[in-house]
């Protein structure tokens, strides 16, 4: 879960101001946050242009955060474009699937794969058992190397009748 920092949305793309009674970045402690958003807060309070804001350059705050000029040229374009919390915070992945088949999927697949193979089979290929997936709905498409996968992490032995 994301803290919060406590500073107002910035009024220009290069002024921000500190929300009222904060004298300090104490809000940025490193007990409560990561360290990239302590370094890319303390990178905006150093590049702050607005009315006694220290408007360091992007070499002097490199220097003193001890991180890169682009670093800091990447979080100063943040947060122009998408305000603080673009420029603090990353973004989460979208549209990354990690897993393609939940644990009832794989227990189909397993117990599948324990069964006797079809008929005119010796035994089961990884494109049967794909195939096969597919037929009894089990999932809507899968690859053979998915199925590869999925059957390598568990311990049951295909083609042999002791588990040993």
């Amino acid at each position: 879960m994301r803290r919060p920092l406590c500073l107002a949305r910035p009024s220009t793309s290069s002024a921000w101001q500190r929300p009222s009674g904060t004298d300090s970045p104490g809000w940025c402690a490193p007990a409560s946050n990561p360290a990239r958003v302590i370094t890319h807060a303390h990178i905006l309070l150093k590049s702050d242009a607005g009315d006694g804001g220290p408007a360091w350059g992007d070499e002097g705050i490199a220097a003193a955060l001890d991180c890169g000029t682009r670093t800091v040229a990447r979080v100063r374009k943040a947060f122009a474009e998408g305000g603080l919390e673009a420029a603090v915070h990353r973004k989460k992945p979208t549209g990354r699937q990690y897993r393609k088949l939940d644990g009832a999927q794989e227990a189909k697949l397993v117990a599948l794969a324990c069964s006797p193979a079809p008929e005119g089979r010796g035994r089961w290929t990884l494109k049967l058992l794909a195939d096969r997936l597919v037929e009894l709905e089990v999932v809507g498409a899968i690859s053979d190397e998915t199925v590869r996968r999925t059957l390598k992490k568990t311990n049951s032995s295909r083609g042999s009748s002791s588990s040993g």
